[in-house]
């Protein structure tokens, strides 16, 4: 499973309706998308839906239906997962001028 949050570092809150795009790489064709989520409340998207497969992934951030004025309009943010990985957690901080991304602990 692939889970993600986003927290506004700048206003010290998690960042609510962040639209994120689950996307993953298909060698010789790209990107496709596989699912879209919607941060709730907590600045959580739980669920993507299926569980992933090994491959690479990409979460695209809409961050400028959030907030049009923090510097970064969209974050691209791509991993790779293998076989011994069931689930992930990736989250974003960010704040008007910058943003970190780490492997967090999973979001239940």
């Amino acid at each position: 499973m692939i889970t993600t949050s986003v927290l506004d570092t700048g206003r010290g809150l998690p960042a609510p309706r962040v639209t994120v795009e689950l996307d993953v790489f298909i060698s010789g064709h790209g990107w496709r998308e596989i699912s879209r989520g919607l941060t709730n409340d907590e600045g959580c998207v739980v669920s993507f839906g299926e569980p992933p497969a090994s491959g690479v992934y990409r979460l695209m951030f809409d961050i400028a239906s959030y907030d049009p004025h923090i510097f970064f309009p969209s974050i691209a943010i791509m991993f790779e997962l293998d076989d011994s990985e069931d689930s992930v957690h990736i989250a974003l901080s960010l704040s008007r001028y910058g943003y970190s991304v780490v492997r967090g602990l999973q979001q239940i």
